[in-house]
């Protein structure tokens, strides 16, 4: 069984705690919540415009649907210790 107390690295390179590494996976998991629920509203509106313009997709909301996938792949990647890096606001959108 693993110890909580043993340091993994954090962004900065410094040992972090298991403790507060559950602290943010935490709020990471709430934050994935609210990026589903954007996710949702967003494909809606994109699907809605392009009935309307003849198939066509606004490039705007598809950029932003690219944004949401990289930063649900990072905060993923944080959840399931694959990566020690954190997805914004703790690092720069990639």
């Amino acid at each position: 069984m693993a110890n909580l107390n043993t340091p993994h690295h954090g962004d900065d390179g410094a040992p972090e705690s298991l403790w507060l590494r559950l602290l943010w996976m935490i709020l990471i998991a709430l934050m994935l919540g609210v990026v589903q629920s954007v996710l949702q509203l967003t494909a809606l509106v994109q699907f809605i415009l392009m009935v309307t313009r003849g198939g066509r997709p606004n490039v705007e909301i598809a950029w932003f649907g690219k944004r949401i996938g990289d930063w649900s792949a990072k905060a993923i990647r944080y959840q399931t210790a694959a990566d020690d890096e954190k997805p914004w606001p703790w690092t720069p959108l990639d």
